[in-house]
């Protein structure tokens, strides 16, 4: 989850203000957590609450009301304020910039143990999204991002060596096999590559036009530091890219300590307190 956060907050001051390559200070001073960072803190508060539709709305209606400027789409915005407790058929980014929680309720050990995929939290992952983003492609992108974090926790985790299952592959080999899955299970073309991408690449809200351009910004990425300049340096909805992205690289990658220290000056005390809860309850869920 903090990878989302991380690459939430380094594009917050690029969204509106794009450039194009990977040389910029990581943090500036006038960086800021956004809609992307309540949101994610919000469907994390839901798992641990439940994890059931109704724990999702209540959540994501409380978290958004707590910071009312946060940057919410309009849709979203209207329906975060309303009494409405029904989804509005959705393909907005939206849906897969928060669900990286779910995919950390995903048993590795299980998988490396049975070779079959855990559910969980794949159904966690289309009730966080169908809450609002009902649309196909709203949930695809949701699913689409939760089974890269869960095969790069798998994968990088070690779990398939751990239980004899597999061969030593190179992080370049493992990277391949979760591009396969992506475009085999959830059709998105993952064939271009960022240079081709960055030139024509502008704003897009849309998960089909986020979400495999942020999966392409993590295959290419050498550390997580990287991932997010990646994401960064396509321009578009950086600070959404690079949560996406961020919350991929997180899982396959881990976070540097200095990145974590920094970006946690960023936040206040309500967002860090379901940081640390979350933290606790990821570790006594594994």
């Amino acid at each position: 989850m903090l990878g989302a956060i991380i690459g939430d907050i380094v594009g917050s001051v690029y969204e509106w203000h794009n450039i194009k390559t990977k040389e910029f200070p990581l943090f500036r001073n006038d960086c800021f957590f956004t809609d992307d960072t309540v949101m994610t803190v919000a469907v994390a508060e839901a798992l641990m609450d439940g994890g059931e539709p109704n724990n999702f709305i209540e959540s994501m209606k409380k978290w958004g009301r707590m910071y009312p400027n946060a940057g919410y789409g309009g849709r979203f915005g209207s329906w975060l304020f309303s009494d409405s407790r029904e989804p509005y058929n959705s393909w907005g980014n939206g849906s897969a910039m928060r669900v990286s929680p779910c995919a950390w309720l995903m048993d590795c050990g299980f998988c490396a143990r049975t070779g079959m995929w855990p559910s969980n939290g794949r159904n966690r992952a289309i009730q966080s999204a169908e809450v609002t983003h009902n649309h196909p492609e709203g949930i695809k992108g949701a699913l689409a991002v939760t089974d890269a974090i869960f095969m790069c926790r798998f994968y990088f985790g070690g779990y398939e060596l751990d239980y004899g299952n597999g061969d030593c592959c190179t992080p370049e080999q493992w990277k391949a096999r979760i591009k396969e899955h992506i475009e085999h299970e959830h059709g998105y073309d993952l064939s271009r590559t960022l240079d081709e991408i960055r030139p024509t690449y502008c704003f897009n809200a849309s998960c089909q036009d986020t979400v495999p351009q942020a999966i392409t910004a993590f295959l290419e990425s050498t550390d997580f530091e990287d991932a997010i300049r990646n994401a960064i340096s396509l321009g578009g909805d950086s600070d959404t890219l690079a949560a996406i992205t961020g919350s991929i690289a997180e899982a396959a990658y881990g976070i540097p300590d200095w990145i974590k220290d920094k970006a946690w000056t960023y936040l206040d005390e309500p967002i860090r307190d379901v940081c640390r809860r979350w933290r606790k309850f990821v570790q006594d869920f594994e």
